[in-house]
């Protein structure tokens, strides 16, 4: 599984012109499944949702967490993160899961993220979403659970 997690002062996904989820001070977290991913590497990467150090310290320097923030966390399933962009001029997506159960470990995921911090908001698997946010730094970083 992959992450591509952004510290954002502000983040919102909506469907259809209605907002389904919204933090402030926090992290969007792009999701992608892919082929040979299991509910291992769903809580792999949960770990590092949570702990991973993007957040500054009264030095400045990334040394906190988002539970030391006390910051929200926005997870939205993207499978285009499972594409393979080394050859040619477009993607594509063989090492990506099928959609079936790229559904199951994404709301597998978002199980146990709500289990384990109450500042979670998702987007909806599958749909026509549109994501804003406000990046923070700007601060980007691609987590893996392998």
């Amino acid at each position: 599984m992959k992450a591509l997690i952004q510290r954002v002062t502000h983040a919102e996904v909506r469907v259809e012109g209605e907002s389904i989820g919204a933090i402030e001070h926090g992290l969007l977290a792009l999701i992608g499944v892919e082929r040979g991913d299991s509910e291992t590497d769903a809580q792999k990467l949960l770990h590092k949702l949570l702990h991973y150090r993007v957040f500054s310290d009264a030095e400045g320097k990334m040394n906190h967490n988002l539970q030391q923030v006390d910051g929200g966390l926005l997870l939205v399933s993207q499978f285009t993160l499972a594409a393979d962009t080394r050859k040619g001029l477009r993607p594509g997506f063989s090492s990506a899961a099928a959609p079936a159960e790229g559904e199951r470990l994404f709301d597998y995921l978002v199980g146990q993220a709500k289990a384990a911090w109450p500042r979670i908001e998702t987007g909806r698997f599958g749909a026509d979403m549109q994501v804003r946010l406000t990046n923070d730094g700007p601060v980007t970083f691609m987590l893996e659970s392998r």
